[in-house]
């Protein structure tokens, strides 16, 4: 007998050993005190506080992040009340005041009733995977933005137009609103790269792309890089009288800019031809024939000797 509490006891001591040279840090809730009857000592290397301030579930719960603590503890002790295994990601507050990632890994102990008794579990310090996941989450908003905009100008490109008519008209269609659209194409743009080079060429394209961004002031209206030289403004809930304005805004405003080119029989300076077309759509009409009539509009105002606007 007093063989067998010598090996349990050595036992005991090679397990404690075992649980307190990993990484993961072991602990031990009983369920009735709600106190801890055992937290590893690696505790203290992650966190910062010693072994012996971990007396309670309080302490558990305010070192916590105040954004997770609320959530955090409420699926822990409802997972805990249902005799259910369960797991929990939040940031705990290091001693010296910033946070570390921590995967919490709970398993429930009943009693002989079907009670629970306790709770045990592992903290693993997920630190270098959260800042893994947030990177990847980053970079991939990075290419979600840079799938939807153009990389030149930084507009809208045109896979992005496509994804917001669709969107735009449905909603004019659904509302019985009317939905305008501006085409603008930059006269004589051939002209001015073969004088002034395409790196001045695409320095052009910038300004003007954010020229037409600052004409098209109110939240919901959206510009495009339409392709090449030709850009394409939404203007969604927008009469024609209104619609004309906005073209007209975009060809003063570029007269304002004073771009030189040098090379156009419009003018000295870059000019834009543009084709306006408003539509208060319905479920017989065609959104590809609309598109189509505006740009008829557009090279109305080109064959009419450019720098003009001409609507449908």
């Amino acid at each position: 007998m007093a063989e067998e509490t010598v090996n349990l006891s050595e036992d005991h001591s090679v397990y404690k050993t075992l649980l307190e040279s990993t990484k993961a840090i072991p602990w031990k809730i009983d369920w009735n005190t709600m106190q801890f009857a055992y937290i590893g000592p690696q505790i203290e290397e992650l966190l910062g506080w010693t072994q012996e301030s971990w007396i309670s579930v309080e302490d558990w719960a305010t070192r916590m992040h105040p954004e997770d603590q609320g959530w955090v503890v409420d699926f822990c002790v409802s997972q805990s009340r249902c005799g259910l295994d369960h797991e929990a990601d939040y940031r705990a507050l290091h001693k010296e005041g910033h946070y570390v990632w921590i995967r919490d890994v709970v398993h429930v102990v009943r009693d002989e009733q079907g009670q629970v008794d306790a709770l045990i579990g592992f903290m693993f310090d997920i630190s270098d995977r959260k800042k893994t996941e947030n990177e990847l989450a980053a970079l991939q908003k990075k290419l979600e933005e840079y799938s939807f905009k153009d990389g030149l100008t930084g507009v809208a490109n045109r896979r992005m137009f496509d994804s917001a008519m669709q969107e735009n008209w449905g909603h004019a269609v659904r509302n019985r609103h009317p939905l305008s659209v501006i085409l603008l194409d930059i006269d004589n743009f051939k002209q001015y790269n073969d004088l002034h080079g395409h790196l001045r060429g695409d320095e052009c394209l910038k300004r003007v792309g954010a020229l037409l961004e600052s004409a098209a002031k109110r939240p919901r209206d959206f510009v495009a890089r339409f392709g090449g030289e030709e850009f394409v403004i939404i203007l969604p809930e927008t009469d024609s009288e209104s619609a004309m304005k906005v073209a007209e805004r975009c060809r003063s405003l570029l007269h304002q800019e004073q771009i030189p080119h040098g090379g156009s029989d419009t003018g000295p300076m870059v000019t834009v031809s543009v084709g306006v077309g408003t539509l208060t759509p319905t479920r017989d009409d065609n959104i590809h024939e609309f598109l189509s009539l505006v740009d008829e509009r557009l090279y109305e105002a080109k064959n009419r000797g450019r720098n003009r606007v001409v609507a449908a």
